[in-house]
């Protein structure tokens, strides 16, 4: 499990501790009930700290940052891969869509370029004006 320095873990009833100096999570057994969950054991400190949430939950909250992380990173890949596919389709193929489907790709490229950052521009905007005297009506 990937922790990130610096995070906050809530620990219940206005505890709160740094997930890296979270050591580790026992879960109660004897007199638990409200407030008396899981010992919590900290970096500095010779007894735990009693917790009111599940080791399960505090667990979660420890490593959730690095899960959005990650779907956040294949989010941005899979937009990075589309801008791509989308900037190869044929200027022609992209007026049909836009006139018979309503399917403007130049404003999705844009939206995507925004996403990922990547300006490399779309390189059928300049063909698609000098086309438009191959195909009248179109």
């Amino acid at each position: 499990m990937e922790i990130r320095s610096g995070r906050m873990v809530h620990l219940g009833y206005g505890k709160y501790w740094r997930a890296d100096g979270i050591t580790g999570l026992v879960p109660v057994e004897e007199d638990r009930g409200p407030g008396r969950r899981t010992k919590v054991f900290v970096e500095g400190q010779a007894e735990p700290i009693v917790a009111s949430r599940t080791e399960e939950a505090i667990l979660e909250d420890m490593q959730s940052e690095v899960e959005q992380s990650s779907r956040a990173l294949e989010a941005r890949e899979a937009a990075s891969d589309l801008l791509e596919r989308l900037r190869g389709l044929s200027p022609v193929l992209r007026r049909m869509l836009r006139s018979e489907g309503g399917l403007d790709l130049e404003h999705w490229i844009r939206r995507l370029e925004s996403v990922t950052g990547d300006r490399e521009g779309a390189p059928g905007e300049a063909t698609d004006d000098s086309q438009e005297d191959l195909f009248p009506g179109v």
